[in-house]
């Protein structure tokens, strides 16, 4: 007989009721065939005495156990583990039982080498993580954002959007926004152009899987924004990539590549180049766009920092400019204001639009629909300009600070210019110098440079990375610097 007294135990702690525990410890004894089919179980008021509790919860468990179908409770004869069972597949007797790891599971599956990145999961006290230029998450206007969100929510109308929603974004946000970037980037555009994705990220997966048949050519810097790369590459592209200089990207070569192949489309981050922050000039701007029109390409114009540009009003983007359908314009709201606030756009034609909504339906099926009612009533309220004109003031301080600091104490270890706008600097270790030996030293002072080697995908050995500056107030710029200065010291 199974010595049932000292098998089943109890956590009276635990806010489980006592009849489910046993139900479960019951189930895992048939599980582990200790308990085979047609094992008839002891009388419900023989198990109490047994394990010392109430016969109403033996009662209630093996009445579980019927309904689940575990067991079968005959009138007169009492309760069999269910005969028609499948007994699972255990350990011969006498074998070593090798431990269960959950790491891997018992079956195949596919996994994508390019997907591997190394980016930290989790963040320890005490240690600077360099970033490649992110928002002050401390500046958020998280009160203002919590109360209007809070208030719809109050709302009985509100109850509309609780349920399953349109694959498109809400209709509010869509058209706040149209009128938005109508009006701040000389857009042309109707709720027909536009899809809110959760982030641009989304954007650049939906454009993806659209544009993108196996093989197919798609263009980007020789520097680019990494994940980019990544997104296209799982999409079956093969990348091809053209110089960037101090003009952005060269279109010269972009052309002489179209006279070589069938090109499907052109990534550029045309206001601050990601990751060397240069601006895309007006010649090339409208020669990208002549050759888009010449050549039949899709141009994704990735605007991930347009609000940031401190010398100068922003430059319009591409899009603006755009009279034949070939851009598609990315961005979001979330980089301005908070990245844990996943909400981006993606802007081109209504066809286009419309086939993106169909895949977004099996990716994410829609977005939050109260958090963009917020956003929208932010943006109508104008909470997003006021919050973009106090961080602007407060993010040029810092980079005027960060780049001083950063010259006259790391002057002889990097060189790097100025950025017109944006929240990073390219900054370019001397030749003598390597990331992978600066990195593993950084560690020493609690300084983590993580995955530098993505900022050359291409493999070129321009020898920078993209440090950002924005997260930082003035006290954490020196502390930065002064950890960085200490690393180079002591490898150096």
């Amino acid at each position: 007989m199974i010595p049932y007294k000292t098998i089943l135990q109890f956590d009276k702690e635990k806010k489980q009721a006592l009849y489910i525990q046993l139900t479960n410890q019951f189930i895992h004894l048939i599980n582990q065939g200790l308990l085979a089919p047609e094992t008839r179980l002891p009388s419900s008021r023989q198990l109490a005495d047994l394990i010392g509790v109430h016969r109403k919860t033996v009662v209630a468990c093996y009445e579980e156990l019927d309904v689940q179908g575990w067991v079968n409770t005959l009138p007169q004869k009492g309760t069999f583990v269910n005969a028609e069972l499948p007994v699972l597949k255990t350990q011969p007797i006498g074998e070593v039982l090798a431990p269960f790891k959950a790491d891997e599971p018992g079956f195949s599956f596919k996994k994508n080498a390019i997907l591997n990145r190394s980016f930290p999961q989790h963040y320890k006290d005490g240690f600077v993580y360099v970033n490649d230029g992110v928002s002050d998450g401390r500046l958020a206007p998280v009160q203002e954002i919590a109360v209007m969100y809070r208030k719809l929510l109050s709302k009985k109308q509100t109850v509309n959007a609780l349920g399953y929603g349109t694959t498109y974004g809400h209709l509010d946000l869509r058209t706040t926004l149209v009128n938005y970037l109508n009006a701040t980037r000389g857009l042309d555009i109707t709720v027909d152009n536009i899809l809110i994705t959760r982030g641009s990220q989304m954007g650049l997966f939906l454009s993806a899987q659209l544009l993108v048949d196996t093989n197919d050519y798609i263009i980007i810097g020789a520097t680019n924004y990494g994940s980019l790369d990544t997104t296209f590459e799982c999409a079956g592209a093969k990348l091809l990539r053209v110089t960037v200089d101090d003009n952005g990207l060269d279109t010269g070569e972009i052309e002489r590549l179209c006279k070589q192949h069938v090109i499907k489309a052109i990534y550029t981050t045309s206001h601050h180049h990601h990751p060397t922050t240069v601006t895309l000039s007006a010649q090339r701007r409208l020669h990208l766009l002549n050759l888009a029109k010449t050549y039949g390409f899709a141009i994704i114009e990735d605007d991930y920092d347009y609000d940031f540009h401190y010398n100068q009003a922003p430059i319009l983007p591409l899009a603006s400019h755009d009279k034949y359908g070939h851009v598609i314009y990315v961005g979001s709201v979330c980089k301005t204001v908070a990245p844990v606030f996943r909400v981006g756009y993606l802007v081109a034609s209504k066809s286009f639009v419309d086939e993106c909504a169909k895949w977004r339906r099996f990716v994410d099926r829609q977005g939050d629909a109260i958090l963009e009612l917020t956003f929208s009533r932010f943006i109508k309220d104008g909470g997003l300009d006021r919050h973009i004109k106090k961080v602007m003031k407060l993010y040029k301080r810092r980079r005027d600070v960060f780049c001083t600091l950063f010259k006259s104490e790391l002057g002889a270890y990097f060189s790097f210019e100025i950025p017109k706008g944006g929240m990073a600097i390219w900054a370019v270790l001397h030749k003598q110098y390597t990331w992978e030996a600066v990195a593993k030293k950084a560690l020493d002072v609690k300084l983590v440079i993580p995955e530098w080697q993505r900022y050359d995908m291409a493999g070129i050995g321009h020898n920078a990375i993209r440090i950002g500056f924005a997260a930082y107030n003035e006290e954490e710029i020196h502390d930065f610097v002064e950890r960085l200065k200490t690393t180079m010291l002591a490898l150096y």
